[in-house]
């Protein structure tokens, strides 16, 4: 089952040099995203395993489109963690370092409850540390990060390094 996943996932990514900057070679899903049987299949990988939590935190934008899905065939309820400015209400935030850049992510402080066991789900994991910047607003607001999950992993870019400590799941390795 995990190298027909990946089979799927890997016919179904472009790959797009120098984007957004030179240097940088862009993982695109959308050809994955506009195969309804590829995507279905995509999310019901992602939400396996993952059972008790009690909500799904997506990190903006494509893990957005992963994260909510799961979070339905989960019963769990969705978070988005998104860049700054992008909340209406009080936030914590929490900046990083990209492959390519810094950047900032909040969440609203009254999304999660210290009983919540949270599920991060995104797109890519290269650098990591946009998934140590949402585990540590997941724990600012006091609930337990069970796990993160992700659709490919960039396993050159060691992004796992940043995550000791927590379970990383990822669909395929390049």
């Amino acid at each position: 089952m995990a190298a027909e996943i990946a089979d799927l996932i890997a016919t179904r990514i472009r790959d797009v040099p120098d984007y957004p900057q030179p240097g940088v070679l862009f993982k695109d899903i959308t050809p994955l995203l506009a195969d309804g049987v590829a995507f279905a299949a995509v999310v019901a990988a992602l939400a396996a395993g993952s059972y008790d939590v009690t909500k799904v935190a997506g990190i903006e934008a494509r893990g957005f489109i992963l994260a909510a899905p799961v979070a339905y065939t989960l019963g769990a309820g969705f978070v988005p963690v998104r860049k700054h400015g992008k909340l209406p209400a009080q936030t914590y935030a929490e900046s990083y370092q990209l492959e390519y850049g810094t950047a900032t992510l909040e969440v609203h402080t009254d999304a999660f409850h210290p009983t919540d066991r949270v599920l991060i789900v995104d797109d890519v994991l290269a650098t990591g540390g946009t998934a140590a910047a949402t585990a540590s607003l997941i724990r600012q607001a006091g609930a337990t990060v069970t796990g993160i999950v992700v659709l490919l992993e960039l396993g050159f870019l060691a992004g796992r390094g940043k995550l000791a400590g927590l379970p990383v799941r990822s669909l395929v390795m390049v």
